[in-house]
């Protein structure tokens, strides 16, 4: 038994009716506002959580980014998740200040959790934010984390820093959750409140606690997991899964590709069957299915265990951007095109439809790829910043585009490219212009010789 599941065990039989009691009247408090609810980072997670908490408590909203907590303050989101009337009418205020934390008796830690370049875990951010929260932890506080780890990371990594910083004792004085996250960036049907919370706590009363602080905003409602480590697990696994299942459409659509057969239509065919799971090929990036897999990859690694599979899936997925490139490569020189003559327009550098968000983006990556090559390539995106593309990877957004280009690739299917015709897409470009569609929904639109998917 681990140190931290002792404590629990002992502070089951000792203190369980005493600190019961405590938490019981916590979530009153908080309730009636007397307390405050502390959500720390405020991106495409914790934003649209501390919104909908204000509805009920009284919200304190921490974040480093002095320049995000003025556009907060002005009830404008950075990440255009939330409109700006979605502000009004909540009991919440926003801070870079740390010292408003000490204000708050219940908090969430709602930051990123990345990979390194050598596709490590990056704990960075996780770690800074719970010794930034363990300055102003006090006796009875709650400590709940929502960013996605490898199971045993909040007892194993954030509890020990709590414990050192603040000087108080694990479940004794404090206690802590495990809530992850499930937003879904750029879904406008999918919120905050209709996705069902799965919360989890290291003593029973602890769970209750976050269970009924939750369950007040989430309509869908709470699932009570077991442990930590049950609810870390079960965060990794939904994006493991999709990652797998994308990863067999990936490889699918390399080995149809050989054969010449269109992927779409095997996957529609295949799709008649009543028990058929509808997966697509695709690029697989941003800040959750293409990082988080590594957490347990590099876990199972740390216990001696080999995830052959879940190795051979990122690789698969991985390896698509070069695919693109090498197919197109191929389109063209069949063409007669030359390389160093050759112009392709990028449609979309987002790391998925709708959103703003260029973290892992797969299409930044297919950018890069077609440049080293030798490829003229300029990119349009409508959503994204392009001083933040530039920046993050020295790529120029130009969404006023004038001249023909020899290639054009359909990257990000936002929604306003979901509409454009083929004589839309002609204005840049000609009758030999190939159409590369990544996501492979638009064959009808174009001629079957310059038409390419997936």
């Amino acid at each position: 038994m681990s140190l931290a599941q002792l404590k629990t065990e002992n502070y089951k039989t000792a203190n369980f009716p005493k600190l019961a009691y405590k938490k019981e009247k916590l979530f009153h408090q908080l309730i009636t506002k007397k307390e405050k609810i502390a959500v720390v980072g405020l991106g495409y997670v914790g934003l649209p959580l501390a919104v909908h908490m204000a509805e009920k408590f009284k919200v304190v909203g921490f974040d480093l980014n002095e320049n995000k907590v003025m556009q907060l303050i002005q009830h404008k989101d950075p990440c255009e998740e939330l409109a700006e009337e979605e502000f009004k009418g909540k009991d919440i205020s926003f801070s870079s200040n740390e010292e408003i934390l000490k204000e708050a008796k219940f908090y969430i830690v709602a930051v990123p959790t990345p990979i390194d370049d050598l596709k490590k875990p990056n704990l960075g951010p996780i770690k800074s934010a719970t010794a930034t929260i363990a300055k102003y932890l006090k006796k009875g506080d709650t400590v709940v984390f929502e960013s996605t780890v490898f199971p045993g990371c909040t007892e194993e990594v954030c509890v020990p820093i709590l414990e050192r910083i603040s000087r108080l004792k694990f479940n004794e004085d404090f206690t802590v959750g495990y809530s992850p996250e499930r937003i879904n960036p750029g879904d406008k049907e999918h919120t905050f409140t209709k996705i069902q919370k799965i919360v989890s706590g290291s003593t029973e009363e602890a769970l209750e606690l976050i269970a009924n602080v939750y369950s007040t905003v989430v309509v869908a409602g709470v699932h009570k997991a077991p442990s930590l480590k049950v609810a870390e697990a079960a965060k990794i696994v939904e994006n493991i899964q999709r990652d797998v299942n994308i990863g067999l459409m990936n490889e699918l659509s390399k080995i149809f590709s050989v054969l010449e057969i269109n992927t779409k239509e095997v996957l529609q065919a295949a799709g008649t069957k009543w028990n058929f799971h509808n997966y697509f090929p695709g690029l697989v990036g941003g800040h959750c299915i293409g990082v988080d897999p590594y957490y347990l990859i590099n876990k199972a690694r740390e216990m001696k265990y080999a995830p052959k599979l879940l190795e051979q899936v990122r690789h698969v997925n991985e390896s698509m951007t070069q695919h693109i490139v090498e197919r197109l490569d191929r389109r063209l020189y069949a063409k007669k095109f030359r390389k160093n003559n050759v112009s392709v327009l990028v449609k979309g550098i987002a790391f998925k439809e709708n959103v703003n968000d260029i973290r892992n983006s797969k299409t930044a990556e297919l950018c890069q790829e077609l440049m080293n090559k030798g490829y003229n390539v300029v990119v349009q995106d409508y959503m994204v910043d392009p001083k933040e593309v530039k920046r993050h990877y020295g790529i120029e957004v130009k969404n006023t585009l004038k001249g023909e280009f020899d290639a054009i690739i359909l990257a990000v299917d936002h929604e306003d490219y979901k509409h454009l015709s083929y004589y839309d897409y002609l204005k840049n470009g000609n009758q030999e212009t190939v159409i590369f569609d990544v996501k492979g929904d638009k064959k009808d639109k174009f001629p079957s010789e310059v038409y390419m998917s997936l």
